[in-house]
């Protein structure tokens, strides 16, 4: 189980039943999960809300997975992505990496998943643990050290 509650992970994937899966599994584990079946849907989500991980799936309409993984590094430097996808070949995984991706789990491994959840949620938790003045609440999952030290200064 994860120490913060409202940990919050975009799942991006095109069957019904696996993104009833994921956002189960991650509630199970204390984590909010919001679920979307394109890229499209995805890029939306980003734009109206903030996540603390992103779970993608290579196969998507639209823009695939690779694709999305590289819009998200363009406008989410640091927020965690991990491809969850059932294309499980080397070059699936060194494509996903190149793209921006963090880690990479092979379907249907459901306990890699949470495993990688878990530690990506867990180091971006303790990348940095500022002293926050008290009143002051911040998310700490996905900023870089230098963006919360902006996000306190301006405080």
């Amino acid at each position: 189980m994860l120490s913060n509650p409202r940990a919050r992970v975009l799942c991006v994937d095109d069957d019904d039943d696996c993104r009833v899966m994921l956002s189960t599994l991650l509630q199970i584990q204390l984590v909010e999960a919001k679920t979307v079946g394109t890229s499209a849907q995805a890029l939306l989500a980003m734009q109206a809300e903030r996540f603390d991980l992103y779970s993608l799936d290579t196969r998507l309409p639209g823009l695939n997975g690779f694709e999305l993984c590289r819009e998200i590094r363009e406008v989410e430097p640091y927020t965690p992505i991990l491809f969850f996808s059932g294309a499980g070949y080397e070059a699936d995984k060194k494509r996903g990496i190149a793209a921006g991706a963090n880690g990479y789990v092979i379907k249907p491994d459901i306990h890699g998943l949470l495993r990688s959840v878990e530690h990506f949620l867990r180091m971006a938790q303790s990348a940095f643990t500022p002293a926050i003045p008290r009143g002051v609440e911040v998310n700490i999952l996905g900023l870089s050290a230098l963006k919360l030290r902006e996000s306190l200064s301006a405080c």
